[in-house]
């Protein structure tokens, strides 16, 4: 018998044993299925109802780029997406032919361009602003948009290294979220606004109570250039960080503080801040520490507690107010949250930005106090929108792990994020290399910069913080357009028109 007939019938003989092996695991599924009790529709169509499983899983992925319009997705459309993806490309970011925005449907902003738009000669560069004035360490950026709160642990090593030193090739800062200062997050070089979360990560001592040395130790690297102190954040008001043990590695549970292995789960709120005293307190004593600004992030629900805050203020002095607030929005993300808060509790950046800028016009704390805008910004409108309602500065998160290539699976708190952005698996991490997405979150940050001061100079300003609320104009129900500064009038003088350099009509 020849080597080729041998070989042919050993390959008979594997092809019968593979379709009785096939067979045999056919009947035993079916089995299973007919026999199990937990699932009604594998023991009523067995083997074929498990399809329905695997369909269901792969649903979210078939919809976004086979059935999805560009402007249908949530929580990101494909347009969304598509901007972020080409802004970080460095690649052109023209469209053609027409918008494909429905510019009558309530909501919509439309932003009033000016007969004598502002010429590329005229255009001023963007002004540098201070944050913390009366801090010894005071903090001074020319930049508006910058990298918000994400935690390692909830991002892989190498994403954070990408964000890292994106941050320092583009001048903006990096925020460590509440999972503490890591090493990835120094290396890159760029300036970094420390969280100091509800469990103090990186900060805490055995009790989980804030370590006054390891606060400075913190503050003696030149690069923390900022404190936050988290309240709540949108996608989980009420709720704090949730970190899955699967993702608790070593050195995760190092920069912790926690042990390896285990859920990450920090408290709802901080326990040593129980009034709006407590919170003032709190400021004061980082601020001491370690002579930097200090400021607090929080999703707006009920308001009235603001109210209380800026009156203790104004009791104490200016001097004892927050350096900055950071007002995260309703529909903030996270890698993981219970979908009853993500869906339904804290207000919307659109209604809480204005609430807590006016506020502080009413007691006179404008700009002592410099307001940073969060939540689903992550395109020129958003951010052109945040300006003119009056924030400072604006984060944003989702929007950088666009840049370094998310594709919205949804997988964050799985520990099986595709990209390797949100996983701490080594296989899937491989994909993502930190010099190359590095270069993607400077040009994502620059282009949106830029085309946000493309917005400005169309309505007349010769740069992006002198836009005001009058500026812009939103969609109602009836589909006529309302200026913002008639549905959230100005209290102070921060919202009144900037005379020079500015070239646009009130209509």
């Amino acid at each position: 018998m020849s080597l080729v007939t041998e070989v042919l019938n050993l390959l008979v003989y594997l092809f019968i044993f593979a379709l009785g092996a096939g067979f045999l695991a056919l009947v035993l599924t079916y089995v299973i299925d007919r026999t199990q009790t937990k699932h009604a529709i594998r023991r009523n169509y067995p083997v074929v109802g498990r399809f329905r499983y695997f369909f269901e899983e792969m649903g979210e992925f078939f919809r976004q780029y086979f059935v999805a319009m560009d402007r249908e997705e949530m929580p990101f459309n494909r347009a969304e997406r598509s901007w972020a993806y080409r802004a970080a490309k460095g690649v052109d970011s023209t469209v053609a032919f027409g918008s494909t925005v429905d510019i009558t449907s309530p909501g919509t902003l439309i932003f009033l361009n000016c007969s004598f738009p502002t010429m590329t000669e005229d255009a001023a560069p963007v002004e540098s602003i201070v944050i913390g004035v009366g801090c010894r360490t005071p903090y001074s950026t020319d930049k508006f948009f910058h990298i918000s709160a994400m935690s390692f642990g909830a991002l892989s090593k190498p994403a954070v290294l990408a964000l890292s030193n994106g941050a320092r090739l583009s001048g903006c800062w990096i925020n460590t979220g509440e999972g503490g200062l890591a090493s990835c997050h120094l290396e890159g070089g760029g300036n970094i606004v420390f969280q100091v979360g509800t469990a103090k990560y990186g900060v805490r001592n055995d009790k989980g109570e804030l370590d006054e040395d390891k606060l400075r130790e913190v503050a003696s690297h030149q690069q923390v250039r900022m404190f936050e102190i988290k309240l709540s954040q949108g996608a989980k008001p009420g709720k704090g960080g949730i970190l899955p043990g699967k993702k608790v590695t070593k050195e995760i549970a190092a920069t912790r503080g926690i042990p390896v292995g285990e859920d990450s789960i920090s408290p709802n709120r901080h326990p040593d801040i129980d009034s709006v005293s407590d919170l003032l307190d709190m400021i004061a004593r980082i601020r001491r520490c370690t002579g930097k600004p200090v400021g607090f992030k929080a999703v707006i629900g009920s308001c009235g507690w603001l109210e209380e805050l800026f009156a203790e203020v104004k009791r104490r002095g200016d001097e004892s107010a927050p350096d900055f607030i950071t007002v995260d929005s309703g529909d903030g993300g996270t890698g993981a949250a219970p979908m009853a808060l993500i869906d339904n509790v804290g207000l919307p950046i659109r209604e809480s930005l204005p609430m807590v800028i006016d506020r502080l016009d009413k007691f006179g704390l404008r700009p002592r106090v410099r307001v940073i805008a969060s939540g689903k910004l992550i395109n020129p409108l958003g951010v052109a929108w945040a300006l003119c309602m009056g924030a400072d500065l604006i984060v944003s998160a989702r929007g950088f792990m666009f840049a370094l290539g998310c594709i919205q699976s949804l997988k964050c708190n799985s520990n099986t994020c595709p990209t390797g952005i949100a996983t701490h698996d080594k296989h899937l991490q491989r994909g993502l290399v930190p010099a190359d997405k590095a270069k993607r979150v400077m040009r994502y940050q620059q282009e949106m910069e830029k085309e946000v001061c493309v917005i400005a100079h169309s309505c007349g300003v010769n740069e992006p913080r002198k836009l005001r609320r009058h500026h812009c104009r939103v969609v109602q129900a009836n589909g006529r357009s309302v200026p913002l500064d008639e549905l959230y009038p100005p209290t102070g003088k921060t919202q009144q028109p900037v005379l020079q350099g500015v070239r646009n009509e009130r209509v």
